[in-house]
């Protein structure tokens, strides 16, 4: 009962941003991340997705998380927030200043959310069926070992900067183990590895990790 008082309290407010977050989905993870990177000031509320509140039920029709409420405005798609943020608080900026290049970013982030997100929901699903999950999660293994050496070529991901491709592939790689997904380690695979290692390293990751997610890595 305290908590949706809180949660009626902060959406009255609006004074200090506020994202409400499943500790569990990378979709959160991704703009937590990219909160810890450029150090805004918010206020992070993790909420059972399963227990989703009335109150946030009238700002956002699909009642799903994460939610960012900014004053008046309150966003519910996880790339436009990370955009939203991106260009509020534009140091360090996470998406090239080229039109160009920002507009190649952004259709790989559409790539990434297509096809490996995709998969990674699928497994994820606990209503997926067996058959669903084992083929999603094979495909998923299969991919990121055939595109592994491209991570060996620039410090970040198709970038010499860390970037939002990096804020939502580092949600999605922690997640692996926990999910059955067990990347194997060989000559090809080891600048994923490597990646992986610099990405999980960073104190804004750290930062980032919410109590459940924390777990998944300790296993």
């Amino acid at each position: 009962m305290s908590e949706r008082k809180d949660i009626r309290a902060i959406l009255s407010k609006r004074s200090v941003m506020t994202v409400f977050s499943d500790g569990q989905d990378h979709y959160s993870h991704r703009i937590r991340i990219v909160l810890a990177e450029k150090g805004i000031t918010s206020q992070v509320l993790d909420l059972d997705p399963r227990d989703y509140p009335s109150e946030l039920a009238e700002l956002n029709p699909y009642c799903s998380l994460p939610v960012l409420v900014d004053r008046d405005l309150v966003l519910y798609d996880s790339r436009a927030t990370m955009e939203y943020l991106d260009e509020r608080y534009p140091h360090p900026p996470m998406l090239p200043l080229y039109p160009v290049a920002r507009a190649q970013s952004r259709q790989l982030l559409q790539r990434l959310e297509r096809d490996w997100c995709r998969r990674l929901d699928t497994v994820a699903n606990s209503h997926s069926s067996a058959a669903a999950s084992g083929n999603a999660r094979a495909e998923l293994t299969e991919e990121l070992v055939s595109v592994a050496p491209v991570f060996g070529e620039r410090p970040f991901f198709m970038s010499e900067d860390f970037s939002l491709l990096d804020c939502c592939l580092g949600a999605l790689l922690w997640r692996l183990p926990a999910l059955g997904i067990e990347l194997p380690s060989t000559r090809q695979t080891k600048p994923l590895h490597d990646y992986m290692a610099r990405i999980f390293g960073r104190d804004s990751f750290k930062e980032s990790l919410s109590i459940t997610e924390k777990e998944m890595r300790r296993r």
